[in-house]
């Protein structure tokens, strides 16, 4: 009987491999210097969660307390409504997200005009370059109740104002807008870039045997984009437990009376911080975020994993 052995590559060592490919390896450090600089050594202070920080003692030798700061911070009474709504916002802007950029970037790639496509790409493209302090201007100006365009029409025409500032249960609306509205033309280029990369042959061979348009959509066009779709949402899960921090509190400004239905963890740990300024309760409810980010990735992809290993982002 054959038998078929598998000769496995020698390992080189690390030293040899260095001298043999020194010049990438050059050409790799400062990149390795930022990530170590800008990523590694601020990690060191997540011990300022566990310490009663002082001024005089700096970061690492202000003295110890415990999980004391995680104990102010479960009895705030808000940790849970923020992170409720965290959570929320997220998912219905991954959702919305994955349906408004992929749409938009098939419905590009269909336009026959390359004129008109250009055109209409930096349209879309356009308020991702928008600050989220303009945007804010932007509505209040819009829905002021006194001097906002909106309130000024509807009262010319004899119609009541509207104070939208006043009325929690319309910003939620208002925010996954201005957020679907800023992300959009942004996100879509990633689809329609991974569309004009497929191969164009399948779509003839589809057109020679009749399909329509919708037809090479759904069953061509679509099915290619999972891969990057899978990814994509990997990656903002990753991050669900992150708010926007600029469209939760530029556009929402300090009002008390908006923060049960537009508060997230971003914007309570900032408004924490600036109240009360200790440092060490702010920097609990950082690593309380930063965990709960760590084991739903975590999660998340251990799940894709297991139904399809190809779509796993490791």
């Amino acid at each position: 009987m054959k038998q078929n052995y598998k000769v496995k590559p020698a390992k080189m060592p690390l030293h040899k491999l260095i001298k043999k490919h020194w010049m990438l390896f050059l050409m790799l450090l400062p990149a390795v210097i930022y990530v170590v600089i800008f990523s590694y050594v601020p990690m060191t202070g997540i011990v300022l969660a566990f310490k009663k920080y002082n001024y005089n003692g700096g970061i690492y030798f202000s003295p110890w307390s415990g999980l004391s700061n995680f104990k102010a911070l479960m009895i705030s009474g808000k940790l849970w409504s923020v992170t409720r709504n965290t959570i929320l916002y997220n998912i219905v802007f991954i959702s919305l997200g994955v349906v408004l950029e992929m749409g938009s970037a098939i419905l590009l790639n269909e336009i026959r005009n390359k004129y008109f496509k250009k055109v209409s790409q930096s349209f879309m493209f356009l308020p991702y370059f928008i600050s989220w302090v303009v945007a804010g201007a932007i509505v209040y100006n819009i829905f002021s109740y006194e001097r906002g365009v909106a309130n000024n029409v509807i009262s010319a025409l004899g119609g009541s104002r509207f104070d939208l500032y006043n009325t929690p249960a319309a910003w939620p609306f208002v925010l996954i807008f201005l957020k679907m509205w800023k992300q959009t033309g942004y996100g879509s280029v990633v689809y329609l870039a991974a569309i004009t990369s497929m191969d164009q042959e399948m779509f003839e061979a589809a057109s020679l045997d009749g399909a329509n348009a919708w037809q090479k959509i759904r069953y061509l066009t679509i099915p290619s984009l999972v891969p990057t779709m899978m990814t994509l949402v990997l990656l903002a899960i990753g991050n669900i437990f992150r708010g926007d921090f600029g469209l939760f509190y530029q556009t929402v400004k300090s009002s008390a009376l908006l923060e049960p239905v537009t508060d997230v963890i971003d914007t309570y740990v900032f408004r924490l911080l600036i109240s009360t300024g200790d440092i060490g309760v702010s920097a609990a409810a950082g690593l309380y975020q930063s965990v709960l980010c760590f084991i739903t990735i975590m999660c998340a992809n251990a799940l894709v994993k297991k139904a399809n290993p190809d779509y796993a982002l490791y």
